[in-house]
């Protein structure tokens, strides 16, 4: 317990000093907890620390762990690559926004289920803004047209884009994906669409919150810095076919 606790004030601790050096408001910008692999104990204890914002990569964790984290009424998002037959559960499981639509054909599957259950659902636009082929979403010269399709499915509410910056200890690399997805979302605001907000860039993760703050994060997903080290690498984790 003491060791979670420990580690979240220590991200809250960052997360603030990288808001303060940027003129920018802490409460901006939220701790989302990236809790794949991460037993529904552990994650009770960082929910009971305060911080209730989850996010899994993957249908069967969020099944697996539902129950035993119900009664602390955690808010749900959903991070990973979501395939289109997976979708009736995303609905099950009081999943809130989904951070990775990146394709026009699952934007539309999920409005299509939307529809018949009278319900609505937040959504981020996922962009690959390193162009590295092992990454899901839209290629960020084709994220604005797509924006501009999902924007015409009522049911999806668009809050924003997200992306994975690259994975490298080099600033100067990491820097640019997240100076990118900001200038799509300049771009996209111009535009003025229906169920449109682009309020929320969902970027930056425990090696490089600082670099995507610095840039105009909003929410930073977190989970090593937290849970500590996992098995495999963050590569493993972001791809629905392994």
């Amino acid at each position: 317990m003491l060791h979670i606790q420990e580690n979240i004030k220590y991200i809250l601790q960052r997360i603030e000093k990288a808001c303060i050096a940027n003129n920018r408001d802490p409460q901006e910008v939220q701790l989302l907890l990236a809790t794949k692999t991460v037993p529904a104990a552990r994650i009770r204890l960082a929910i009971e620390a305060g911080q209730t914002l989850l996010g899994e990569n993957k249908i069967q964790e969020i099944k697996e762990k539902y129950d035993d984290l119900l009664d602390l009424k955690p808010t749900n998002h959903f991070i990973g690559h979501l395939q289109t037959n997976k979708i009736k559960d995303i609905l099950k499981y009081d999943v809130t926004c989904i951070h990775s639509i990146d394709r026009l054909d699952l934007a539309t599957k999920l409005h299509q289920r939307l529809t018949s259950k009278n319900k609505t659902m937040e959504v981020l636009i996922q962009v690959n803004t390193s162009n590295e082929e092992s990454k899901f979403g839209i290629a960020p010269e084709d994220a604005l047209a797509l924006i501009q399709e999902v924007a015409q499915l009522d049911t999806l509410r668009i809050k924003g884009l997200m992306t994975i910056g690259l994975f490298s200890a080099d600033e100067a690399q990491i820097r640019p994906c997240f100076q990118l997805l900001k200038n799509i979302q300049q771009q996209a605001k111009e535009l003025h669409l229906p169920n449109v907000e682009m309020k929320e860039l969902s970027m930056g993760m425990s090696g490089d919150l600082e670099i995507a703050i610095a840039e105009g994060a909003t929410i930073v997903r977190v989970g090593t810095a937290i849970f500590g080290e996992r098995l495999y690498p963050d590569s493993y984790y972001w791809n629905e076919n392994k």
